[in-house]
C-alpha cells in the first residue's frame, strides 16, 4: 500500500525525491503532478518506480477521502509554481499558498508527517542575513511574488502554531538532472552546457553594482542530489520546523560557468551582457545559507564540492541525455 505522497513529483526536485526513495528501497509511493502544464515533464516518470500517479485536481478530494488507505507516513509537498518571473500574483496565491494550506490540513488532522518546500526567495536581497530561524520570520521582505507566496505559508504555519509538527525547506540555488523541462528557470549549469555547444561560450549578466565585479555576483549552489538526501534525513530524524537547504557557501557564477568549461574540457569564454530590466530592482547579488540548524538536526554528510557536482551532471547526465535512475 501507499506510505508516502510526492506532490510535484514529477518535476525536478520531486523527481529526485522519488528517485532517492528508490535508492533507499521505497517505491510504494503516490506521485501528484500537473502533466498538461509542460508537455516533457513526464519522462522524468520514466524511470522511476512508483505505486500511483494522481493529477493535481483530484488529488486533495480523495486524500480527504482516505482514497489512498491508513499507511500513510507523509506527504511530501513539493508541487508549486516555481517560476520567480511569474507576476499573476492571484495565480501563485492559489497554487502555493491556499493548496499548501489544504494540503496540510487534511494530513496534520490525519496524522500524516507533513514536510513542505519553502524557498531562500523568501530572504530577499538578504538585509536580514541567510539564518533559518523561525523567530525572524516575520522580518523577511522577499523581492518577488514567487518569494512571497512561499513566505505567506510559512507565516501561516508560524501563526498556527505548526511548527512544532511539520517541517518546511528553504531551498537554495538547486542544480541538476532532471531540470530540462524548466525553460528559462533550468540553472545555469543546463543553460551554459547548451550554450557551450552552439556558440562555444556562456553569457552571464554583468553587474550594476560598484562592489560587485562583472560575474562576481554569488549565489549557494546545491547539487540536487545532496538536496534531496538533506530532505529526506527529516523523515526519521524528530526534527521539525524550517530548515535551509543549501551548500552553505556562496559562489560566483563567474566560477560556475568556468566548472561547466571544465567538465567539457574547453577553455572558458564568457559573454558579459546587460542586465534586462524586469529583473534589475528584484536581482539578488548574494545568498548563502547558514546551514548551522541543519548539522544541529543531525545531518552530517558532507556536501559535493561544486566542481565535481557540475563534472557528475554534465558527464553522467546532460552529455548522455540521462535522467535520475535510468
Amino acid at each position: 500500500m501507499i506510505e508516502y505522497i510526492v506532490t510535484g513529483g514529477a518535476g525536478f526536485i520531486g523527481s529526485a525525491i522519488v528517485w532517492e526513495l528508490n535508492n533507499l528501497g521505497i517505491n510504494n509511493i503516490l506521485i501528484v503532478d500537473n502533466l498538461a502544464a509542460n508537455s516533457e515533464k513526464w519522462k522524468n516518470l520514466v524511470p522511476l518506480k512508483y505505486y500511483d500517479y494522481v493529477e493535481k485536481e483530484n488529488f486533495l478530494p480523495l486524500l480527504s477521502k482516505h482514497a489512498f488507505g491508513d499507511d500513510l507516513k507523509a506527504v511530501i509537498h513539493l508541487g508549486a509554481c516555481s517560476s520567480t518571473m511569474e507576476k499573476n500574483a492571484s495565480y501563485l496565491v492559489r497554487n502555493n499558498y491556499e493548496y499548501s494550506k489544504e494540503l496540510a490540513k487534511i494530513a496534520l488532522q490525519n496524522k500524516i508527517r507533513f514536510m513542505y518546500a519553502s524557498s531562500a526567495a523568501t530572504y530577499g536581497n538578504g538585509e536580514m542575513g541567510y539564518v533559518d530561524d523561525e523567530n525572524e520570520l516575520e522580518k523577511l521582505r522577499p523581492m518577488n511574488m514567487y518569494g512571497y507566496s512561499k513566505q505567506m505559508f510559512d507565516l501561516w504555519i508560524k501563526n498556527n502554531d505548526l511548527l512544532h509538527e511539520v517541517v518546511g525547506f528553504k531551498f537554495t540555488n538547486v542544480f541538476g538532472p532532471n531540470e530540462w523541462h524548466k525553460d528559462d528557470m533550468k540553472s545555469l549549469v543546463c543553460k551554459a552546457y547548451y550554450q557551450i555547444l552552439e556558440t562555444g561560450k556562456i553569457k552571464l549578466f554583468k553587474s550594476n553594482r560598484e562592489d560587485f565585479q562583472d560575474g562576481e555576483q554569488k549565489r549557494d549552489f546545491i547539487y540536487v542530489k545532496d538536496a534531496v538526501k538533506m530532505v529526506l534525513h527529516f523523515l526519521t530524524s524528530g526534527k521539525n520546523g524550517i530548515y535551509n537547504i543549501g551548500s552553505g557557501r556562496a559562489e560566483t557564477w563567474n566560477h560556475l560557468a568556468k566548472s561547466v568549461f571544465k567538465a567539457l574540457g574547453k577553455t572558458p569564454v564568457i559573454d558579459y551582457i546587460d542586465m534586462p530590466e524586469s529583473i534589475s530592482k528584484s536581482y539578488q547579488y548574494y545568498t548563502k545559507a547558514e546551514t548551522v540548524k541543519l548539522r544541529d538536526a543531525g545531518y552530517g554528510a558532507e556536501v559535493t564540492p561544486l566542481e565535481d557536482a557540475v563534472s557528475d551532471y554534465v558527464q553522467n547526465y546532460l552529455l548522455p541525455e540521462k535522467r535520475l535512475g535510468a
